[in-house]
């Protein structure tokens, strides 16, 4: 018997619903090689996914790569993992009790995000602050710009390649916890800042733990400056990579060093200055390369112009109260509350119910955080907590243009890229 007779029998026999399968196989393998994509022959594109587990996308980030073997023909983003709805929250609480909130928000940068409530609030409400809490908010918040700039060197130099970098700059930020501490009694979500003022005055040994640093970190900064600024690989892995124009950032929302590092000099502390930043001498860096490079470069000035701002604020700042004096603006004292029954009841008629702007208002005011502007736009019903409050958050902005800058980019330069935009998660969902 011939090989076919059997292979019929067999097929008809065993397996008649098949019968001539393995010829029309045939046929339709060499339909498909003729089919074959000859622009692609290896079937070198794909699309990866990157996050929402990856540490280098903080865990929430997802990233959809088009690629064309190692290079990103098309980015998408979603950052739908991390929804808390603070703003929904902040609905149900009362200014002050939100606070907290706001520390969890841009958490390597928390300061920030209480004084910017404050100053939305207290111009929905027309809360006079004294000059003395002027002065103690800005050392605050640029003691937070280091800070956060401090944990974005150490990981994007990480990323880079260089995994030691992040224990030094981590040395300089455990100065900054230390601080906080004497000022505000934490060392990471302060809730420092207080509708009218501030929570508490400095003390001596917090003033000498500020000036002790302001004068080390210098030579910190220099240190940091030696290493990087002339290494080949830290060069090379950010020169010409991830680069954004002007128009494109502006076009995107782009805010904060990453719009600057594209020569719009943009600082909301210059433009529309707040607490007493129109009093205080500083420079807003910028550059005009617009890659991660320049990026780079931006923020280690940005800590320069910060330990400037902090020695001015120690050398200008005045004695006098902490808070507002007005019962229905501020929470009083302490010692009021303790020792008197007035102040008790202050306390208690703050606390559930709170300050109440007018029905009717709303307002939005700005601050310059260390990722760009972050605002907060109040609505308000006439009672003590808002009717409708958002948040202008930098990171939610900033992350947008990751679609523009990372289009055409080598695959392995991803990580970095998103290093150099500096986002925080935790103001992007929210």
């Amino acid at each position: 018997m011939k090989l076919t007779d059997i292979q019929s029998k067999t097929e008809s026999t065993f397996f008649p619903e098949h019968q001539g399968s393995l010829y029309q196989s045939l046929e339709d393998k060499h339909t498909t090689i003729e089919e074959m994509d000859d622009s692609d022959p290896l079937n070198a594109k794909m699309v990866l996914n990157m996050g929402p587990q990856h540490p280098a996308t903080h865990g929430v980030l997802r990233l959809v790569l088009q690629l064309k073997g190692e290079l990103i023909e098309k980015a998408k983003l979603d950052i739908g993992y991390l929804h808390r709805g603070v703003e929904k929250i902040a609905e149900n609480k009362t200014y002050q009790e939100f606070m907290p909130y706001t520390d969890r928000m841009d958490y390597l940068s928390p300061y920030s995000n209480n004084v910017a409530l404050c100053t939305a609030v207290e111009k929905i409400a027309s809360v006079e602050v004294p000059e003395r809490a002027h002065y103690i908010r800005m050392i605050g918040a640029e003691l937070a710009r280091i800070s956060s700039h401090l944990l974005w060197l150490g990981t994007m130099v990480m990323d880079a390649g260089a995994v030691s970098f992040f224990i030094w700059t981590f040395k300089e930020r455990e100065k900054i916890y230390d601080i906080m501490d004497y000022i505000a009694g934490h060392r990471f979500t302060v809730s420092h800042a207080r509708i009218g003022g501030v929570a508490n005055d400095l003390t001596d040994e917090a003033t000498s733990a500020i000036k002790e640093f302001v004068d080390s970190f210098p030579k910190q900064l220099e240190s940091y400056h030696k290493l990087l600024d002339r290494n080949r690989i830290f060069f090379d892995r950010n020169e010409g990579v991830g680069v954004l124009k002007t128009e494109d950032a502006l076009g995107l929302g782009a805010t904060g060093p990453v719009l600057r590092a594209t020569g719009y000099g943009y600082d909301v502390r210059k433009f529309t200055p707040y607490a007493r930043y129109d009093q205080v001498e500083f420079q807003v860096p910028t550059r005009m390369e617009g890659d991660n490079l320049a990026r780079y470069y931006i923020r280690m000035e940005e800590m320069e112009e910060s330990i400037r701002i902090i020695r001015q604020c120690l050398e200008q700042i005045p004695s006098g109260p902490i808070r507002t004096n007005n019962a229905k603006q501020a929470y009083p004292s302490k010692d009021e509350v303790y020792y008197s029954m007035e102040g008790m009841i202050h306390d208690f008629m703050m606390t559930d119910t709170g300050i109440c702007p007018p029905e009717g208002a709303e307002a939005y005011h700005a601050v310059e955080s260390p990722k760009g502007e972050l605002g907060y736009f109040i609505q308000s019903d006439g009672t003590g907590h808002p009717w409708r409050l958002k948040v202008n958050a930098p990171s939610f902005c900033n992350l947008q243009i990751l679609e523009n800058i990372l289009d055409g980019e080598m695959v392995s330069d991803t990580v970095v890229i998103i290093g150099g935009v500096d986002p925080v998660l935790g103001e992007a969902d929210k």
